[in-house]
């Protein structure tokens, strides 16, 4: 691969709000308007440092978006990701 070479889908750094109990309320300042789908990711875990471990929400957003996030479990940080 070229040092340009890029890859697609990376996740980037979100602004999430969420309520108790870890669910999004706002995403990027744009309001939830349904959970459609929750799940976790847990691979890697034979590997400690490669390790993934995060949770997913599918949701649908007030201003007619679906936006895929989800949390790092290791650093509970959030990132939106292209499905």
């Amino acid at each position: 691969a070229s040092a340009s070479a890029r890859r697609l889908y990376r996740p980037q750094p979100v602004a999430v709000e969420a309520a108790t109990g870890g669910v999004p309320v706002s995403v990027g300042g744009v309001a939830v308007q349904a959970l459609r789908e929750r799940w976790l990711v847990d691979d890697r875990w034979w590997v400690p440092r490669a390790r993934l471990h995060r949770e997913y929400f599918e949701l649908a957003l007030v201003d007619g978006r679906s936006a895929v996030v989800f949390r790092d479990l290791h650093s509970d940080c959030w990132y939106s990701q292209r499905a």
